[in-house]
């Protein structure tokens, strides 16, 4: 199948940009990688009249450090989260799940922004942006404002964007000393999509867990704190033994549907086991 037809627009700065959106009023949808939007045009999943390619605007990109917050503007590549200097001291999360994107050409093109927007439940940076307490910057005509990453995603394919806005860049609390974070997915094959992953950040203080943060991908309908498990596991020890500690809270957090050659209790199965293997990880 080929897209609808749409109009193509190209805009100058991120104010011509935001003119744009608004004039269409609800009927254009921003592009920058576009590696999953266009997939989803070409299917008919989606329908806009007007593209907007904000893929060269300066305004949307760099990466910075400052006063213990790393701001990624909403350009950043996913092969920038495994260069970057400042992704690798401060948010090592992102730079773990980035090789995990897709291939290369993915990773070429494809956005930190795009990726947030689009919320694949089985996508890797939405679960990480959850995990490490990620605030979204989203701008507009009307101005700008901010929402949290645990509240931008509002279930299978849906977050907190309204028409007329788009992500500006995405800012991440560093990760302070004596907190470890920990990454795992498992697929098909690399490159595929999640069948389960885990994104965790996790306070250990004389080999028992402080406090957690566990988000699943893949295995749910969006990404979001698994408040069962998270808390299943204050005061547990690690390096963990077993999966005893949280094995019934995991059912709480964990709901998956069978789908076709894999089953609901595989998959819970699997997130059981992933959340041990990325826990132990953080103390080898």
């Amino acid at each position: 199948m080929k897209a609808r037809n749409f109009r193509y627009v190209r805009p100058a700065s991120l104010q011509e940009a935001y003119r744009m959106l608004a004039e269409a009023g609800g009927e254009a949808v921003p592009i920058a990688g576009g590696q999953s939007l266009l997939a989803g045009l070409n299917m008919r999943l989606s329908s806009p009249k007007v593209l907007v390619d904000i893929g060269n605007l300066a305004e949307l990109t760099g990466q910075s450090y400052a006063d213990g917050m790393v701001r990624l503007g909403a350009l950043t590549r996913h092969r920038d989260l495994l260069s970057s200097a400042i992704v690798r001291a401060h948010l090592p999360l992102l730079a773990e799940a980035a090789p995990h994107i897709g291939h290369i050409a993915i990773r070429n093109r494809g956005t930190i922004g795009g990726s947030l927007a689009y919320a694949d439940p089985a996508a890797e940076l939405p679960a990480c942006a959850v995990a490490l307490g990620a605030t979204l910057v989203l701008g507009s005509a009307k101005g700008e404002r901010q929402v949290k990453a645990e509240d931008f995603f509002k279930g299978l394919f849906e977050t907190d964007l309204r028409a007329g806005e788009l992500i500006v860049e995405v800012k991440f609390p560093e990760v302070p000393t004596g907190t470890s974070t920990g990454f795992a997915e498992l697929s098909r094959r690399h490159g595929d999509f999640a069948l389960v992953g885990v994104a965790a950040l996790a306070i250990l203080r004389a080999g028992d867990i402080e406090s957690a943060r566990i988000v699943y991908f893949g295995c749910v309908d969006r990404a979001r704190v698994a408040v069962s498990v998270s808390a299943a596991l204050s005061g547990v020890a690690v390096p963990l033994e077993d999966a005893s500690p949280y094995a019934a809270a995991i059912r709480n957090d964990v709901k998956p549907d069978d789908t076709p050659g894999l089953r609901a209790d595989t998959k819970l199965h699997m997130a059981t086991v992933l959340t041990r293997r990325v826990l132990n990880s953080m103390v080898e």
